[in-house]
């Protein structure tokens, strides 16, 4: 799970940069629409940062499988659902916002995992 806590460290500094990106690059670049999405995938991408690194501390601790199987849904639900957003709010390409519902189902599949293991253990 090492691995898990290493990720975590990099999606906390990939928020700060792409955060500060959109605030200092992208502004005047892309439309105010597409810029409130870019800031709905950084605040996204940093509170499941959060959780990651909850889970990712969690796992080691205990070893269990649900504190595992939720910091991998983390990483997903970050992948999908913040990736798909950056690349859409930058493109327009509507394929790219299709695919953010799975990165937010792979976000809700990650907090049962962690509340279950939360419950079993505590």
């Amino acid at each position: 799970m090492k691995i898990i806590l290493l990720i975590a460290a990099i999606n906390g500094f990939l928020s700060v940069a792409l955060g500060a990106f959109g605030a200092h690059g992208l502004e005047g670049k892309l439309s105010e629409k597409m810029l409130k999405t870019w800031e709905k995938a950084v605040q996204y991408q940093m509170f499941h940062t959060m959780a990651l690194f909850i889970a990712a501390v969690l796992s080691l601790k205990l070893t269990n499988v649900s504190f595992n199987g939720a910091s991998w849904f983390f990483v997903a639900g970050i992948i999908l659902f913040s990736g798909s957003l950056y690349i859409y709010s930058t493109t327009g390409i509507k394929t790219f916002a299709m695919i953010t519902p799975i990165g937010g189902l792979a976000f809700l599949i990650g907090w049962i995992l962690l509340g279950y293991g939360i419950v079993k253990y505590f």
